[in-house]
Formats: C-alpha cells, structure tokens, sequence
C-alpha cells in the first residue's frame, strides 16, 4: 500500500511556493544538485498519456504542470518533485512526458532531429540526448527521446509514424538494422529483416 506525506495539501502548498520563489516556472531547476530529506509521497500520478493528476484529478492548469516538471527529477528508487528544502515522491505510469512535436535543423555538421515536449522542454537528438526504443504489448515499437537528467520523453503515436518515415538502414556488428539517424549519431530501431517482415 501507497504511503502517502502525512499532510499532502501542505506539502504540495509548499512545493509550489518554493519553485514559483525561483523565477521562471517553466525553466528547469538545477533538482541534480539539491539534497533535501525525502518526507514521503503525495498522491499525485503521471498517467501513461502524459496527464498529470492530482488526488484523483486531472490538473488543469498548463502552467502548474510545467511548475512541476521543472522541479521533477529521477532517482535510483523513484520520480520525486524536489526543491532545496524537501522532496516528495510521485507516481509516473511510463515516463513523464511526450513528445509532441519534431522538425529537423540543418548545419555543416549534418542533420539534427529537435523534439518539444507536452512540457516545454526542446531537446536535440544526438550523442547527449540519445534515443531507445521499446516493443509495446500492441503498439509496434514504441520511440523514447531522452530529455534531462534521467528522464525521457515517449513520442506520440503520431510523431513515431513520422520517426518511421525518416528511418536509414545501417550496418550495426555486420548486421543491417534501421534506424534514426540525427547529430553524427545512429540510434538503431530494429534489423533491417524484422522491418521486411513486417512488411515496411
């Protein structure tokens, strides 16, 4: 069973407080740095289709889901919102964000893949920001972006058709796989074999 903080409305007053003391609430705290005590979790879950909920409801306001994952962070044993005073654990169904949109920058160094997220956040695809991809139940591949510190982005169902649509083959250890190309680096999504038996 959930143990939740012991005064979840005042832990999550707090929360808030202390991150909208900070600035811009969209921007990204330095959360890698902060130390704080752990006081336990809230009841507040990030369901697998990128909504946020709190006490059983959704929240609705954009601007306080950004507040939040601005201060969200991974840890060895769970995702924690985290300011430098304390830290509370939450509940995150598959990863914390989508990402929703994509487009391609062009340079002298090649092509780089760039994703925004439901969240704000833009991360560029390459050797810092690689991207996995996992084999869902009934979903075919399933493409993650990783996004900062230890958390990642899903693409939306929409977005992974497009990724498919850009796919180069490779030779990965003598054997051909496609994959996404982006920033001098080659992430590979399966053997070239599988992608004919699925019939691409």
């Amino acid at each position: 069973m959930r143990r939740f903080a012991s005064d979840n409305a005042d832990a999550l007053s707090g929360l808030i407080a202390a991150s909208a003391r900070n600035g811009d609430l969209a921007k990204p705290r330095p959360v890698e740095r902060w130390n704080p005590p752990y006081c336990g979790e809230i009841d507040m879950v990030i369901r697998a289709d990128g909504t946020w909920f709190y006490n059983g409801s959704p929240i609705g306001r954009a601007a306080l889901v950004r507040l939040f994952a601005s201060i969200l962070r991974k840890d060895d044993e769970r995702y924690v919102l985290v300011t430098p005073v304390e830290k509370v654990g939450i509940t995150v169904e598959d990863v914390p964000f989508l990402a929703t949109a994509m487009r391609i920058e062009t340079s002298s160094h090649g092509e780089t893949l760039v994703f925004e997220t439901n969240v704000g956040d833009v991360t560029r695809l390459g050797p810092h920001h690689p991207m996995r991809f996992e084999k869902g139940a009934h979903d075919g591949i399933k493409p993650y972006v990783h996004v900062r510190g230890e958390l990642w982005a899903r693409l939306t169902r929409t977005l992974a058709h497009d990724l498919a649509g850009i796919a180069v083959e490779r030779e990965q250890r003598g054997e051909a796989w496609f994959g996404i190309a982006s920033a001098g680096a080659f992430f590979p999504m399966c053997r070239a074999s599988e992608m004919a038996e699925m019939g691409a």
